[in-house]
């Protein structure tokens, strides 16, 4: 495959991946806290490394498993004793993240960790970090780790699709049904700690949350059905990284803030266009409405 051909691939499968976790969180109304795992798992990582003193992607993403069901955890303690979400996830995140802001600073300022890199990444060195097996080069070691994660939250979705669904839209309904809801919210967060991590290195915390969020966004204001949005989210982040990588090659500028640029203009145009849920069909909803009254 082509340097391009390998840094679209990467770009797609954090669309994929990250596109079709957001719908749920879209729908659980929990999207900032995929912003606060997306920042605190970089100290997930920094533990991986100096317990492990790797930066091999099985120990990452462990790391960044646990801190992201302890972020995850921490959250829902402060919530629960009465501190309102939005500032119980700023608290948890800012804390977390400093924490491995400082620590990073303190005994891995010599590695190729450091909250800039974590924040922006750089996709465009993806095609030259490389897997070699027996003297033949089989590939960019990123593509591998987000087509595992990516097979890893499909086959969890499949598994539990009816239990996330039901958890989504009727957390009430799902606890009569006999649901476990606390083990498919952790599953969730597990599943964002994981994906966060492993497109950490490619592409940077700014591009996966932006990801995790304007697809499924987009998604939501253009079908009422569960199935379709993971598929439109999966598609939306797939022409996202494929407009936003040659929006950056036509301006040379930063791959991943074209990818994130590109996802968000396609979420305003569909705010604005949107068939379903869109202004200009609410506006022309309500003339119509309107001129039935003025004809009454």
């Amino acid at each position: 495959m082509s340097y391009d051909g390998w840094i679209i691939l990467t770009g797609s499968l954090v669309g994929i991946s990250c596109g079709m976790i957001g719908c749920f969180l879209i729908l659980r109304k929990m999207a900032m806290l995929a912003d606060a795992i997306s920042h605190t798992v970089l100290l997930g990582i920094v533990g991986a490394f100096l317990v492990s003193h790797s930066l091999q992607g099985v120990n990452m993403l462990i790391g960044a498993l646990i801190v992201g069901l302890l972020t995850a955890y921490l959250v829902q303690v402060l919530h629960s004793s009465g501190v309102q979400s939005d500032a119980a996830i700023g608290v948890v995140f800012t804390s977390l993240f400093a924490v491995g802001v400082i620590l990073i600073s303190l005994f891995a300022d010599q590695v190729h960790i450091d909250a800039q890199h974590a924040l922006m990444g750089e996709i465009a060195f993806v095609p030259w970090d490389v897997i070699t097996i027996n003297g033949v080069d089989i590939g960019p070691k990123a593509v591998y780790l987000l087509g595992s994660v990516l097979v890893i939250n499909l086959f969890l979705i499949g598994l539990f699709y009816k239990e996330i669904k039901v958890c989504s839209f009727d957390p009430q309904m799902a606890v009569a049904l006999g649901f476990p809801i606390m083990f498919i919210h952790y599953l969730l967060m597990g599943m964002v700690s994981i994906s966060t991590v492993a497109s950490f290195d490619a592409v940077g915390a700014i591009l996966v949350v932006a990801m995790l969020i304007a697809p499924g966004a987009t998604a939501y204001l253009l079908t009422d059905r569960l199935s379709v949005m993971l598929g439109l989210a999966a598609v939306v982040g797939i022409i996202s990284a494929i407009l936003g990588y040659y929006v950056a090659v036509l301006f040379n500028v930063s791959i991943a803030g074209s990818m994130a640029m590109v996802v968000g203009i396609i979420f305003a145009l569909t705010f604005v266009f949107s068939p379903i849920h869109g202004l200009m069909s609410k506006w022309i909803m309500r003339y119509h409405l309107r001129n039935k009254k003025f004809d009454m």
